[in-house]
This record gives C-alpha cells, structure tokens and sequence, in this order.
C-alpha cells in the first residue's frame, strides 16, 4: 500500500480558507444548507492560487480576513457596519487579478453580482459586497462609511509590516509586475508611494490610524528613498 501524499503548507492553508469559506457563506443566506457553498469556496481559491500571482495570492486573503477580524470589534457598534458583507468583499476583492489589466475590480465585483445570488445570498447583501469591491480601486471611503473603512484598512494593513514583512510584500509585487522593465517599474511604483504619501491618512478607522498609519508612512518613505 502506498503511503498517503504529505500534506503541504498550501494543502493546509486551501483547507482553512475553504472551512472560513463555507462558514461565512452558510451565516450570509440565514443558516441555509443548499446549496452547498464548498464548490463557490473551491473556485475562488482556484482563482487566488493562479500562477500570475505573487503578492494577490491566498495568503493575501487570509491577511486581509484576518485584519477584518482585528478591526471589526472596534467598530461594531457603528450605525450600518455589516460584517459579513466586508468579509465577502475581501473574498471577492481580487478575485479576477490579472497585473497588466486595470479592470480588474470591476470584474470582480460582477464575479460576485453573479456568484453571490446563485449561492443564495440575497440581493442587498450582493450589491453592498460589490459595492465594497469597486471602492478598492481608491481606496477612500467616505468618512461614514463604515464598511468600506473596514475593507480599506485590512486591505491596506499590509503596509504597516515589519520592515522584514515589508520588504517582502515590495519583492513580491516586483515579481508580479515582472514582465515590466526595472526603470519603467520604478517610475511607476514610485508614483505609487507618492501618492499614497499625499493622502492626509492612509487608514480611515480609528484603530488603524492609531495602530498603522506612523509604521505604513515610514516604510513607504524608505521605498521610495530606495527606488531613488
């Protein structure tokens, strides 16, 4: 008899995403057993572990799950905070992630104006999850959108790293963007942290902007330093 395959750290994380998955889906649509929300969970990890990704993978979702999950008790007793729908939000966020297209959160937010309605969730649910989803293209909900403060924030968090984590999340969007030349790379990504060094804050919750914003500021500064 053949020895059963090790399992691998990927085998592990698909297998708690899934379980968080099915969990969250069953708790959106009421309790509902039908269908069986196992084959959406399964497609969408199929999409976060495609081959492009290097930084928008499925360690990135369980990230920003996870930063959700740390925000959202500061936040649960604002007027219209909906947990469930940040959580399929940050599911569905990067869903469609292809680096050298610009439409890719709109296409997501129609990949869950799809998938959301068939897997049983209701309608305002849906529109509020897609909702959610565009506004990762700023980034910048308004100040009473608590919501979209929430998905901004956890999304964003990974700016606040530890310069070894950082440095990390810096290699791997350098990785996705590998079919663009180095000095063509640097003008861009260097735009990039000057415009998100121009915004007044980079976090929009209270706890971010006391926990986050001053460790985000500074490694973006160091970047940018170093792009120079």
């Amino acid at each position: 008899m053949n020895a059963p395959a090790a399992r691998t750290p990927h085998d592990d994380l698909h297998a708690v995403l899934l379980s968080r998955w099915n969990a969250l889906l069953r708790r959106a649509r009421g309790g509902a057993t039908s269908p069986d929300p196992a084959p959406y969970g399964q497609d969408l990890l199929g999409r976060w572990a495609e081959p492009q990704r290097r930084y928008h993978d499925r360690s990135h979702l369980l990230a920003v799950l996870n930063r959700v999950d740390e925000l959202a008790p500061h936040v649960s007793g604002d007027a219209g905070f909906e947990l469930d729908a940040v959580l399929l939000a940050a599911w569905f966020h990067d869903a469609v992630y292809r680096p050298d297209r610009s439409e890719n959160e709109e296409r997501s937010a129609r990949l869950a104006e799809r998938a959301l309605p068939e897997a049983g969730v209701a309608d305002a649910l849906t529109a509020e999850t897609a909702r959610l989803v565009r506004l990762t293209v700023t980034h910048d909900p308004t100040a009473d959108d608590t919501n979209g403060a929430v998905l901004c924030d956890a999304d964003l968090a990974v700016l606040a790293g530890s310069p070894e984590e950082y440095a990390r999340y810096a290699a791997d969007v350098r990785e996705e963007y590998g079919f663009v030349p180095d000095p063509l790379f640097r003008e861009g990504r260097a735009e990039v942290l000057r415009q998100l060094l121009s915004h007044e804050r980079l976090f929009h919750t209270r706890y971010g902007q006391d926990n986050w914003e001053h460790t985000a500021r500074r490694n973006l500064a160091t970047e940018l330093e170093l792009l120079a």
